[in-house]
């Protein structure tokens, strides 16, 4: 899920959508933060909420991509301490040697066995005026 705005004013759209994905039963759910400009309390303490439901069904929550200023929020948070907060590698310059067949972009190994349900795209809700 990509996330752009996450403060109060954005919660109640954004905690349905998490609701929404929640009821699918994931057992992995990555929030990408690399295109949003703020987050405030309300916004950590929904991220908080959605990693305590994941964990109840041994799922995880990801951050992925915060900018400098929302990682330095994130960590004054300690969130960093209680659910994953990682960086996309950058891919291969062009040039450079491809990985082997099968194995994973950039040439990492895995740390973890790919989910058996993995949903790629945006969410959205539509908020009835």
């Amino acid at each position: 899920m990509r996330v752009t705005e996450f403060d109060l004013a954005c919660l109640p759209a954004t905690g349905a959508v998490f609701d929404r994905l929640l009821a699918l039963h994931p057992a992995q759910m990555v929030v990408d933060l690399s295109g949003c400009r703020h987050i405030d309390a309300a916004g950590i303490g929904l991220l908080l909420d959605v990693h305590r439901r994941l964990a109840r069904a041994d799922g995880v929550l990801t951050v992925r991509d915060p900018n400098p200023r929302i990682r330095r929020i994130l960590h004054a948070a300690r969130l960093h301490q209680v659910l994953p907060v990682v960086d996309t590698a950058p891919s291969s310059p062009p040039g450079t040697p491809s990985s082997p067949p099968g194995s994973p972009p950039g040439g990492q190994a895995p740390t973890r066995t790919q989910p058996a349900l993995v949903a790629h795209g945006r969410a959205s809700v539509k908020v009835a005026h």
